[in-house]
């Protein structure tokens, strides 16, 4: 027998806590909400079937922030907020907020969000509520080359913005997403489940795919049916893979990938300061850049890249030995600091002086001091990897799941929010003009939009990583010329500063 209970203080079930809202006590285990609270029961099963099954226009499998970013843009559109949406993830808490403490310390995983991405979140409203947690604009940011040989200093100025981007917690952004889609009228139902099989479906057949039977996957077929882990089935009209970076939905479309590892962990964890960290900061190291990013109050966060053995033994030393490590990493650790100009004061660019940026003149900082480190290590592989496809019928997909990049220019995330954002809008195209929002040929309009993007910042930021993992006298000069190019030379830094921020177009070719 099913029950419906009331409560007015947060009660766990199933892993989900809901305050002052009316919730549904049964063996699918959903949450169904609205700015009403109102659940949706489930309906009785029928005769001789062993599950209810649901229909949905989009079912978005993965409610993490990219996965939430998609079911938010769909809420706060006029066009798609009357569609029915499902969320599919593993994390039985996903319906509730985290209560964020300010006093506490902030968690190491964190997004350095972009001025395009702040410029998305306002447009959905998002934004307003990221403002009133913790978070770090920053409009300087200085990177250099362990070598001594060069180095370049960015302001957002230089390229008429008012900062370079915004270091958030990764828990901020997602409760932010949650609380804006929770503030309107929009129907979603949260599954705290995984996916374990996809069907798509037709008048007169359908292909099966499970963890049995490899992954092979039928283009034809009306509606997609989904199967999960907790016995639950739905029907869905779009699925969407937002499943990150070992993608569930990617195995079972058999979507091919290329990619590689690169053999590298990234060790992240958040430090204290004795003084207040306003800039952004990276330097290149023999093994790896290291990486050393504003969180305000003091704090900051780091974002170091090593070989794994490397990784295994900074994430077990002691704390102090930890922090003096870190110190002698962003100091005179592997080499001296750069002078001011390798040639001179940067007389080689004399002819550009009247176009000269304002960062030009200013001279090699020491990043401030670690004194405390205030958050577990954490440990993270790194790779590359782009899916060759992001679209079949009735299944596409968006964020790490399409693609996985190098977290050396903090881009990953980004990128994901682009996906979200753009396929939210081609949704919203396609319903405008009575087109059935899972067929291939509008899903292929998405990719054809965001797929060259992808590949260019993927490209970029490969080709850094390489460039920076050889330690090799010509080639040591050559990065010394690059990063004194990028210092004095102001065309090129404007063109990083708006393609780092967000601005689609490449570097000297727009």
């Amino acid at each position: 027998m099913k029950r419906v209970i009331t409560r007015k203080l947060f009660v766990n079930v199933y892993g989900l806590r809901v305050q002052k809202k009316t919730f549904c006590n049964d063996a699918a285990a959903k949450l169904s909400s609205s700015k009403s609270g109102q659940c949706s029961k489930e309906p009785e099963e029928k005769q001789g079937s062993t599950t209810d099954v649901h229909q949905y226009d989009v079912a978005i499998v993965g409610g993490g922030m990219v996965g939430m970013a998609l079911a938010c843009s769909l809420a706060n559109s006029p066009l798609t907020k009357q569609l029915s949406v499902a969320i599919i993830d593993s994390n039985p808490a996903l319906g509730s907020r985290d209560w964020i403490k300010k006093e506490e310390p902030p968690d190491a995983r964190v997004s350095t969000v972009t001025p395009a991405t702040i410029s998305l979140f306002k447009d959905v409203g998002a934004w307003q509520y990221v403002q009133q947690h913790r978070h770090a604009y920053f409009d300087k940011m200085q990177v250099w080359d362990y070598t001594g040989l060069g180095y370049t200093r960015y302001n957002a100025r230089d390229a008429n913005k008012e900062v370079l981007g915004c270091v958030v917690e990764n828990k901020v952004l997602h409760n932010s997403l949650l609380s804006c889609m929770e503030d309107t009228d929009f129907q979603k139902t949260i599954y705290p489940s995984r996916l374990t099989s996809m069907t798509l479906h037709s008048s007169s057949s359908s292909t099966r795919v499970d963890s049995t039977s490899g992954p092979e996957f039928s283009t034809r077929g009306s509606v997609a049916k989904l199967e999960l882990s907790n016995g639950n089935s739905l029907y869905a009209k779009l699925v969407v893979g937002a499943d990150g970076a070992k993608s569930r939905v990617r195995e079972l479309a058999g979507f091919s990938t290329t990619g590689w590892s690169y053999s590298q962990n990234a060790v992240i964890c958040t430090v204290e300061h004795m003084i207040e960290n306003h800039c952004a900061w990276q330097r290149f190291l023999p093994a790896g850049p290291i990486a050393l990013l504003p969180m305000g109050d003091r704090f900051s966060n780091i974002v170091w890249t090593m070989s794994p053995k490397d990784s295994s033994d900074f994430k077990s030393m002691n704390e102090d030995d930890f922090v003096k490590a870190v110190n002698h990493a962003l100091d005179y650790g592997y080499g001296p600091h750069p002078q001011s100009s390798l040639l001179g004061t940067g007389d080689i660019f004399s002819w550009l002086r009247a176009d000269v940026t304002l960062s030009a003149n200013e001279r090699f900082e020491v990043p401030p001091k670690v004194v405390k480190l205030v958050s577990e290590r954490m440990v993270f592989p790194l790779s590359l990897r782009h899916a060759n496809d992001y679209a079949s019928k009735r299944v596409v997909l968006i964020g790490d799941a399409a693609h996985t990049v190098h977290p050396l220019a903090g881009q990953g995330v980004n990128l994901g929010f682009g996906d979200a954002y753009a396929l939210s809008r081609v949704i919203a195209e396609g319903i405008a003009v009575g087109t059935d929002i899972g067929e291939v040929s509008l899903l292929k309009k998405f990719e054809a939009e965001r797929k060259p993007a992808n590949i260019m910042m993927m490209a970029v930021l490969d080709g850094f990583q390489k460039a920076y993992s050889v330690d090799f006298g010509p080639l040591n000069i050559l990065r010394a010329a690059a990063f004194h190019g990028a210092q004095y030379f102001s065309p090129l830094k404007r063109s990083i500063i708006s393609y780092a921020s967000g601005d689609q177009r490449l570097p000297l070719f727009s």
